[in-house]
């Protein structure tokens, strides 16, 4: 299972935030839910992934680990961030958004706790452990 998750871990991160992205656009642009501050914050970690693991993924180049693996771990960080403040009343409190939507508002809410940061540190951790995988699998080698 492990050999099969190194050989196609790539391609998995790069789905991944293929349908994250795509995820957030249908959001945006067709649900029109604006985004808030913590929200652009994890798409600017987000986005430049589709385009890294879809040419690592085309080109079978696993050197790129080193350089997304920084962009997942922090999106990821910012994720667990704005989760934690949906959750947590007391931390909206500790940095609250002055502009626009705040970051505690929540748009969507299915089966009383999947939220929209929810899927988004989901699809970091998911990127993060396929991108360790890989990593480890290359060392290996």
């Amino acid at each position: 299972m492990r050999r099969r998750i190194s050989d196609y871990g790539l391609y998995a991160a790069c789905f991944v935030a293929i349908i994250a992205t795509a995820g957030s656009l249908y959001f945006s642009e067709i649900a029109r839910f604006e985004p808030c501050k913590l929200c652009w914050l994890q798409r600017i970690m987000m986005y430049p992934l589709v385009i890294l693991l879809g040419i690592a993924a085309y080109e079978n180049n696993r050197s790129i680990v080193k350089y997304a693996l920084p962009f997942s771990v922090i999106g990821g960080c910012i994720s667990l961030w704005h989760v934690l403040e949906l959750n947590v009343p007391a931390l909206a409190e500790f940095t609250p958004c002055t502009v626009g939507i705040p970051c505690n508002f929540d748009y969507l809410n299915w089966f009383g706790f999947i939220t929209i940061p929810l899927l988004a540190l989901i699809a970091f951790i998911l990127i993060t452990a396929l991108l360790i995988i890989v990593r480890k699998a290359g060392d290996s080698e």
